[in-house]
């Protein structure tokens, strides 16, 4: 889906949707209260207090390219029709079976979908793991966590702060902070989402730096997307010294069908231009699409490494 417009700020429509927002702390309130399973290894949690893309999976990324020895990577699935668990297998799982990230994932450590993330757990500890990085699951307490840090993109912050469904959140930001050891905030803090954290709540400071195997500088391209935020990719782009002629804002976790392959490539033939999209994208495109579009992929860079090292270690 893609995410409201009077998400991101208070308006009538927000106010009007704010008394169902009680309905939303009560069930997410009684579903953390339940008891969480104890696997044997270390969990750490990558998540969020709302719904939609603040850069989980490009941290969870991250994490796993830092941590030493045995680690798996733990998610949902979201898109895919496999429950699990299920260790993922590039050469036989594509996004249809176990989602986008999980394909993202397993590119830089073994990844299991589960959608029971207890399960998921025992078989990472079955496998060998010693410690599982979780991809979102801060609201779901299915697994004790040794870490949970909380992931912010600095150019949305909390929306408009209300809670589902007149707001983005899935339960106050105060709560969801309590049971983080960190946060991570990605980019400038454009909102003062900050002000809305626990003082003493450790805070480490990350910005996205874009990459792409080819030069993009002064290229003309379509660029196109369908993540969280797309505004953010066709950012990067843009930093990269491209010239976006024409670009396409699909919903998250969108499903590229033959349609869309078909004049997504006759658009960018017509106008003489290269197609450039999401890693995220492109492990599910069609081929004829996937032959012809660049990745622009992104990488974090941290304000103090050593901040960081010392919370993972």
């Amino acid at each position: 889906m893609k995410s409201p417009g009077f998400w991101a700020k208070r308006g009538i429509l927000a106010y009007a949707l704010a008394p169902l927002s009680a309905v939303t702390a009560v069930l997410t309130a009684r579903r953390i209260a339940k008891p969480g399973f104890k696997p044997g290894l270390k969990v750490i949690c990558v998540g969020n207090a709302g719904v939609g893309g603040s850069g989980k999976t490009t941290v969870v990324l991250d994490f796993l390219n830092r941590l030493h020895g045995p680690r798996f990577a733990l998610t949902r699935g979201y898109g895919g029709r496999l429950a699990g668990p299920v260790l993922v297998d590039p050469t036989i799982h594509n996004a249809g079976d176990v989602g986008d990230e999980a394909l993202l994932l397993a590119a830089a450590a073994p990844t299991i979908v589960s959608r029971d993330r207890a399960a998921g757990a025992k078989l990472a500890l079955a496998e060998g793991a010693s410690v599982v990085v979780m991809d979102d699951g801060l609201q779901n307490p299915a697994l004790v966590k040794t870490l949970s840090v909380l992931v912010i993109d600095g150019g949305y912050g909390f929306g408009n702060g209300l809670l589902l469904p007149a707001g983005p959140l899935r339960e106050p930001v105060a709560k969801a902070a309590a049971r983080c050891q960190a946060a991570v905030l990605i980019g400038a803090d454009e909102t003062g989402a900050l002000a809305a954290l626990p003082p003493a709540l450790p805070v480490l400071r990350a910005e996205l730096v874009p990459s792409c195997t080819k030069s993009l500088d002064n290229h003309r391209v379509l660029a196109f997307a369908g993540i969280g935020r797309p505004e953010k990719f066709f950012h990067s782009v843009l930093s990269l010294g491209a010239e976006i002629v024409s670009k396409h804002a699909f919903p998250d976790h969108h499903v590229y069908s033959a349609l869309d392959s078909a004049r997504l490539l006759n658009e960018a033939s017509e106008l003489g231009v290269t197609l450039v999209t999401t890693a995220k994208d492109y492990v599910k495109l069609p081929a004829p699409l996937r032959a012809a579009s660049l990745v622009v992929g992104v990488r974090l860079r941290w304000e103090n490494e050593v901040a960081l090292e010392a919370l993972l270690k």
